[in-house]
């Protein structure tokens, strides 16, 4: 019984993490401004000139470095959230096509952060160990009784002010990568998956969804 258990979470945590690169896939294919992690993997990704999921698997393995002060401990989900993904983002990428028009374009950007949310939740709720950083954010909740809603957002904003200063703020928007998407997933994103971990969040104080 343990066992399967054990591998019920396993699936989770692996759908999550998959599903999460396919969100962010489809919010960088919507041109509308793209996750603003995603503002600094692009910008990254052009200066060294490799595929924007190697950039996603480096940036997770150099942020599990700051784990170290929040306490927090990997697991396999920190693994599978560290390396799939960057490979699925690849292959969305490969398959999904920018729209021409705007309103398909929209709905990539609310598909794509409905998709990131659930699949980050999965995650995060199979109990394995969060993503490289999701654990920042769970970390300090936990840490310092933050809400999620609070961390996830100054999370989102910060990363993004740091994506703009390595990428041309002009050209970035110009070519769809910053935009107002971009501040419309920073500003959701936490309130999002605040939601769908409330239950859990009720069984554990520390991390608290609002």
């Amino acid at each position: 019984m343990d066992l399967l258990r054990f591998g019920w979470r396993l699936f989770r945590v692996v759908l999550g993490a998959s599903t999460t690169g396919a969100g962010l896939a489809l919010m960088i294919r919507a041109r509308l401004g793209a996750q603003p992690w995603d503002v600094l993997h692009l910008a990254l990704a052009k200066l060294l000139n490799v595929s924007p999921g190697t950039v996603i698997i480096g940036v997770s393995l150099l942020v599990l470095i700051f784990w170290w002060p929040l306490r927090q401990r990997p697991g396999l989900g920190t693994l599978a959230m560290t390396f799939l993904p960057g490979a699925c983002c690849d292959l969305v990428l490969s398959i999904v096509p920018v729209p021409a028009d705007l309103a398909p374009r929209a709905a990539l950007l609310v598909g794509g952060i409905a998709v990131f949310s659930v699949g980050t939740a999965l995650v995060i709720k199979g109990g394995l160990g969060p993503g490289a950083r999701d654990g920042l954010m769970t970390g300090a909740c936990a840490r310092w009784g933050l809400s999620v809603r609070t961390v996830r957002t100054s999370l989102e904003l910060g990363v993004l002010a740091l994506g703009l200063i390595l990428a041309n703020p002009v050209q970035a928007i110009s070519a769809g990568t910053a935009g107002p998407g971009t501040l419309a997933i920073a500003l959701t994103l936490g309130p999002l998956i605040g939601v769908l971990l409330k239950q859990r969040a009720a069984k554990q104080p520390q991390v608290s969804p609002s």
